[in-house]
Protein backbone atom coordinates (compact mmCIF):
# COMPACT_ATOMS: atom_id res chain seq x y z
CA UNK A 1 0.00 0.00 0.00
CA UNK A 2 2.87 2.40 0.75
CA UNK A 3 4.34 1.87 -2.71
CA UNK A 4 0.99 2.68 -4.33
CA UNK A 5 0.67 5.89 -2.28
CA UNK A 6 4.16 7.01 -3.30
CA UNK A 7 3.35 6.37 -6.96
CA UNK A 8 0.11 8.36 -6.71
CA UNK A 9 1.90 11.19 -4.86
CA UNK A 10 4.63 11.29 -7.53
CA UNK A 11 1.99 11.41 -10.29
CA UNK A 12 0.22 14.28 -8.53
CA UNK A 13 3.51 16.21 -8.24
CA UNK A 14 4.31 15.73 -11.94
CA UNK A 15 0.81 16.66 -13.14
CA UNK A 16 1.31 20.47 -13.00
CA UNK A 17 4.41 20.17 -15.17
CA UNK A 18 2.60 18.05 -17.73
CA UNK A 19 -0.35 20.42 -17.85
CA UNK A 20 2.09 23.27 -18.52
CA UNK A 21 3.43 21.33 -21.49
CA UNK A 22 -0.06 20.71 -22.82
CA UNK A 23 -0.90 24.41 -22.76
CA UNK A 24 1.63 25.12 -25.53
CA UNK A 25 0.08 22.57 -27.88
CA UNK A 26 -1.70 24.22 -30.76
CA UNK A 27 -3.44 22.73 -33.76
CA UNK A 28 -0.81 21.95 -36.39
CA UNK A 29 -0.55 24.01 -39.55
CA UNK A 30 -1.18 22.35 -42.88
CA UNK A 31 1.92 23.08 -44.91
CA UNK A 32 3.11 21.30 -48.02
CA UNK A 33 6.65 21.51 -49.32
CA UNK A 34 9.34 24.15 -49.04
CA UNK A 35 8.01 26.52 -51.70
CA UNK A 36 4.33 26.18 -50.87
CA UNK A 37 2.39 29.33 -51.61
CA UNK A 38 4.96 31.27 -53.66
CA UNK A 39 3.13 30.71 -56.94
CA UNK A 40 0.28 32.87 -55.65
CA UNK A 41 2.50 35.01 -53.45
CA UNK A 42 0.79 38.05 -51.94
CA UNK A 43 2.91 41.17 -51.77
CA UNK A 44 3.42 43.06 -48.54
CA UNK A 45 5.32 45.91 -46.91
CA UNK A 46 9.06 45.47 -47.31
CA UNK A 47 8.99 43.69 -50.67
CA UNK A 48 11.22 45.24 -53.34
CA UNK A 49 9.95 45.01 -56.93
CA UNK A 50 11.33 45.56 -60.39
CA UNK A 51 8.54 46.94 -62.56
CA UNK A 52 9.21 47.02 -66.29
CA UNK A 53 6.99 48.99 -68.66
CA UNK A 54 8.09 48.00 -72.16
CA UNK A 55 9.32 50.87 -74.34
CA UNK A 56 9.00 53.27 -71.39
CA UNK A 57 12.44 53.53 -69.68
CA UNK A 58 11.32 56.48 -67.56
CA UNK A 59 8.71 54.28 -65.87
CA UNK A 60 10.84 51.15 -65.55
CA UNK A 61 12.66 50.79 -62.25
CA UNK A 62 12.90 49.38 -58.75
CA UNK A 63 10.06 50.13 -56.36
CA UNK A 64 9.40 49.18 -52.74
CA UNK A 65 6.08 48.32 -51.16
CA UNK A 66 5.60 50.99 -48.50
CA UNK A 67 4.47 50.27 -44.91
CA UNK A 68 1.02 51.45 -46.05
CA UNK A 69 1.04 48.63 -48.64
CA UNK A 70 1.36 50.71 -51.80
CA UNK A 71 3.87 51.29 -54.59
CA UNK A 72 4.49 54.93 -55.49
CA UNK A 73 4.40 54.79 -59.29
CA UNK A 74 5.10 57.73 -61.65
CA UNK A 75 2.17 59.31 -63.50
CA UNK A 76 -0.55 57.24 -61.85
CA UNK A 77 0.33 57.67 -58.16
CA UNK A 78 0.13 55.03 -55.43
CA UNK A 79 -0.86 51.52 -56.50
CA UNK A 80 -2.25 49.21 -53.82
CA UNK A 81 -0.01 46.14 -53.53
CA UNK A 82 -0.55 44.69 -50.05
CA UNK A 83 -2.28 41.30 -50.04
CA UNK A 84 -2.39 41.26 -53.85
CA UNK A 85 -0.59 38.98 -56.29
CA UNK A 86 1.92 40.20 -58.84
CA UNK A 87 -0.63 39.59 -61.61
CA UNK A 88 -3.25 41.72 -59.85
CA UNK A 89 -0.85 44.63 -59.35
CA UNK A 90 0.39 44.35 -62.93
CA UNK A 91 -3.17 44.41 -64.28
CA UNK A 92 -3.96 47.47 -62.14
CA UNK A 93 -0.91 49.34 -63.46
CA UNK A 94 -1.77 48.39 -67.06
CA UNK A 95 -5.36 49.58 -66.62
CA UNK A 96 -4.34 52.89 -65.07
CA UNK A 97 -1.57 53.60 -67.61
CA UNK A 98 -3.96 52.78 -70.46
CA UNK A 99 -6.30 55.62 -69.45
CA UNK A 100 -4.41 58.27 -71.42
CA UNK A 101 -0.78 57.92 -70.26
CA UNK A 102 0.70 55.07 -72.33
CA UNK A 103 -0.66 53.53 -75.54
CA UNK A 104 -0.99 49.72 -75.19
CA UNK A 105 1.11 49.39 -72.00
CA UNK A 106 2.82 46.08 -71.31
CA UNK A 107 3.99 45.62 -67.72
CA UNK A 108 5.96 42.90 -66.00
CA UNK A 109 6.82 42.70 -62.31
CA UNK A 110 9.38 40.59 -60.50
CA UNK A 111 10.17 40.45 -56.80
CA UNK A 112 13.82 41.41 -56.22
CA UNK A 113 13.82 41.08 -52.44
CA UNK A 114 11.12 39.45 -50.36
CA UNK A 115 10.30 40.81 -46.91
CA UNK A 116 12.34 39.17 -44.14
CA UNK A 117 11.33 36.31 -41.87
CA UNK A 118 11.88 36.22 -38.10
CA UNK A 119 13.16 33.47 -35.84
CA UNK A 120 13.14 33.66 -32.07
CA UNK A 121 13.37 31.50 -28.99
CA UNK A 122 15.91 28.76 -28.46
CA UNK A 123 18.32 29.46 -31.33
CA UNK A 124 21.83 30.87 -30.99
CA UNK A 125 21.18 34.05 -33.00
CA UNK A 126 17.49 35.01 -32.95
CA UNK A 127 16.41 37.91 -35.13
CA UNK A 128 15.40 39.09 -38.59
CA UNK A 129 16.82 37.30 -41.64
CA UNK A 130 16.47 37.84 -45.40
CA UNK A 131 14.13 35.45 -47.16
CA UNK A 132 15.32 33.29 -50.06
CA UNK A 133 13.30 30.95 -52.26
CA UNK A 134 13.20 27.34 -51.09
CA UNK A 135 13.73 28.25 -47.43
CA UNK A 136 12.67 25.57 -44.92
CA UNK A 137 12.42 25.70 -41.14
CA UNK A 138 15.58 23.59 -40.85
CA UNK A 139 17.52 26.02 -43.09
CA UNK A 140 16.15 28.97 -41.09
CA UNK A 141 17.43 27.40 -37.86
CA UNK A 142 20.83 26.91 -39.50
CA UNK A 143 20.90 30.60 -40.52
CA UNK A 144 20.19 31.48 -36.88
CA UNK A 145 23.22 29.52 -35.65
CA UNK A 146 21.41 26.28 -34.81
CA UNK A 147 19.43 25.16 -31.78
CA UNK A 148 20.54 25.97 -28.22
CA UNK A 149 21.04 23.07 -25.84
CA UNK A 150 17.59 23.79 -24.31
CA UNK A 151 15.72 23.77 -27.64
CA UNK A 152 12.89 21.45 -28.52
CA UNK A 153 14.16 20.28 -31.90
CA UNK A 154 11.13 18.10 -32.61
CA UNK A 155 8.35 20.72 -32.70
CA UNK A 156 8.54 24.40 -33.66
CA UNK A 157 5.87 27.07 -33.72
CA UNK A 158 5.16 28.95 -36.93
CA UNK A 159 3.00 32.01 -37.52
CA UNK A 160 2.31 32.94 -41.10
CA UNK A 161 2.43 36.63 -41.95
CA UNK A 162 -1.24 36.62 -42.96
CA UNK A 163 -2.56 34.74 -39.91
CA UNK A 164 -2.94 35.94 -36.33
CA UNK A 165 -2.54 32.49 -34.77
CA UNK A 166 0.54 30.36 -34.33
CA UNK A 167 0.59 26.65 -35.16
CA UNK A 168 2.87 23.84 -34.12
CA UNK A 169 4.86 21.99 -36.75
CA UNK A 170 6.65 18.64 -36.31
CA UNK A 171 10.15 18.59 -37.81
CA UNK A 172 10.39 14.83 -38.22
CA UNK A 173 8.48 14.62 -41.52
CA UNK A 174 8.64 16.42 -44.84
CA UNK A 175 10.46 19.77 -44.98
CA UNK A 176 8.32 22.66 -43.78
CA UNK A 177 8.42 25.70 -46.05
CA UNK A 178 8.94 29.22 -44.74
CA UNK A 179 7.29 32.18 -46.47
CA UNK A 180 8.29 35.85 -46.42
CA UNK A 181 7.20 37.59 -43.23
CA UNK A 182 6.77 34.35 -41.23
CA UNK A 183 7.75 34.15 -37.57
CA UNK A 184 9.34 30.94 -36.31
CA UNK A 185 9.50 30.33 -32.56
CA UNK A 186 11.67 27.60 -31.11
CA UNK A 187 10.43 26.49 -27.69
CA UNK A 188 12.23 24.84 -24.80
CA UNK A 189 12.21 21.13 -24.25
CA UNK A 190 10.92 20.06 -20.88
CA UNK A 191 12.62 16.69 -20.43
Amino acid sequence: MGKLMRTVAAAIMILPFLSGCAQERIAPLVITGPTSGLAAYHLGAGDKLRITVYNEPALTGEYSVTPAGAVAFPLIGPVDAANRTIDQVSADIVHRLDTGYVHDPRVSIEVLNFRPFYILGEVNKPGEYPYSAGLTVEKAVALAGGFTYRANSRVVFLRRNDRPEEGSVALRGAPVGVQPGDTIRIGERYF
